[in-house]
């Protein structure tokens, strides 16, 4: 039963303060009329007694205390579902922006969703190839994983994450494979990109975009990655379908969220982030995974950028607790013109050895994937002695893997961004890049793995 209110006693930023209402209920959709017969759509954030606190998702722009009526209705916000979601593209709220008519729901789901119960869990061990050899061949995703990129400022992390979603696919069972892709804050340019490159492809027949720009409230943004992981709750584990969540930007987000703790007069954390900041983010994070006894999966890739590049701040730092790794976008790499600019060494994909090797990649791809990372990071070694100490410092070695750190940045990392490269291709590459350096240097490699691949390679 809906029942209407005219009990506005305060209205401060994004928030509405009413009192003598009944029984009221956390996070309850309350429908607010403007003294001109508009409506715009609110929740409810505190009850106390008689009085609510309602935040408003349109802003409260031209709203008047006496005028204002309100309407509760008894129920969460809800996203609309049906296996018609794919191919469109809706606003952060869910609602239609690609012109087309809004979804006949076959049901509606509260956006909060459920956390998967630990026990229910299925560990995510199956191989997902993005076509990118930086995450493919040395910090892998696995289907049902968490694993976030942390970008910079000004990085192509946009570029990468559209390449990520027209490329990606699960090699084993992988027949119906989808992309929800959910942005938050973003510029009218960037969302023309995204739309432009999903239409351009032919990928938006497989994924369904949610899009929450820069001008829109930004109260919009925390509703848009529940709608988004709502979607993909529904196309996975009612729809059987494997689908890849990828969220951008989490840092508009979560500044989001302390804009409307600021206008609550919560007492602030860590850089004025609301102390909830860790249990709100592990709420998105944690609907990521795989459910025994179901076919489909999410697998998560939050996108976020780190202010000032500071790993330490309080969104990666968070972000890092909670998922199963993370790819970082170096700047250094980028000024060299290497796309993407994943830099190896300071990422880490904690399942990777769960999803590779024999029977679901290659037999040589731990052994090939632990010597890249040892070389390189001897090669990065050797570029930083001859810094310091000259040229003429260096062995005949050192001039071996200060050549393989060259070539490992310009062919393994750089690559196209309409390449798509499949996990064979990639290993291959990476046996040809290892043939600049002696046999006595391949520690990490059995010989009857060495003298299968390399001589093949060489």
């Amino acid at each position: 039963m809906i029942k209407e209110y005219q009990t506005v006693t305060g209205i401060s930023g994004p928030l509405i303060i009413a009192e003598k209402i009944e029984g009221a209920k956390f996070d309850e959709v309350v429908e607010i009329e403007l003294a001109d017969g508009g409506l715009r759509t609110g929740k409810v954030l505190e009850v106390e007694n008689d009085k609510v606190l309602i935040q408003v998702f349109e802003g409260t722009d031209g709203l008047a205390i006496k005028s204002t009526k309100l309407r509760f209705t008894g129920r969460g916000l809800e996203a609309k579902l049906a296996p018609e979601l794919l191919g469109r593209i809706f606003s952060g709220l869910g609602n239609p922006i690609d012109g087309a008519p809004q979804i006949l729901p076959l049901k509606k789901s509260d956006i909060n969703g459920a956390p998967i119960n630990p026990c229910a869990r299925d560990y995510p061990n199956d191989f997902i190839q993005t076509g990118i050899s930086a995450i493919d061949g040395l910090n892998t995703l696995s289907r049902g994983q968490k694993l976030p990129i942390f970008s910079g400022s000004g990085l192509s992390h946009s570029r990468l994450a559209a390449q990520i979603a027209r490329q990606a696919s699960v090699l084993r069972g992988g027949d119906k494979f989808a992309v929800v892709f959910g942005a938050m804050g973003i510029t009218f340019e960037e969302a023309e990109f995204f739309i432009g490159n999903f239409k351009k492809t032919g990928a938006i027949e497989n994924a369904v975009l949610y899009l929450n720009l820069a001008n829109d409230p930004a109260i919009e943004r925390i509703a848009t990655p529940r709608v988004a992981l709502t979607a993909a709750e529904y196309l996975a584990f009612e729809l059987g379908m494997h689908v890849l969540v990828i969220l951008t930007d989490l840092t508009n987000y979560c500044e989001a969220l302390r804009e409307v703790s600021a206008a609550r007069k919560e007492v602030p954390g860590r850089r004025g982030y609301p102390g909830y900041l860790y249990t709100d983010l592990s709420t998105l994070y944690e609907r990521a995974g795989r459910i025994k006894g179901k076919a489909g999966s999410i697998t998560l890739i939050p996108i976020l950028t780190m202010p000032d590049d500071d790993k330490t701040h309080p969104i990666p730092d968070l972000t890092g607790y909670i998922t199963e790794g993370q790819i970082i976008l170096d700047r250094g790499l980028e000024r060299k013109n290497i796309y993407p600019p994943i830099d190896p060494l300071p990422s880490l994909s904690r399942l990777r050895d769960k999803a590779i090797g024999e029977g679901k990649t290659r037999e040589d791809h731990p052994s090939l994937a632990n010597q890249l990372f040892a070389c390189y990071a001897q090669g990065r070694e050797v570029r930083e002695l001859l810094v310091v100490l000259g040229e003429g410092a260096l062995s005949d070695l050192d001039r071996l893997y200060l050549k393989f750190a060259d070539n490992f940045e310009q062919k393994f990392l750089r690559q196209g961004e309409e390449e798509n490269r499949t996990i064979e291709q990639t290993l291959d590459l990476g046996w040809e890049l290892l043939s600049i350096l002696p046999r006595e240097e391949l520690k990490r490699i059995k010989d009857e793995i060495y003298n299968k691949y390399a001589k093949a390679k060489n």
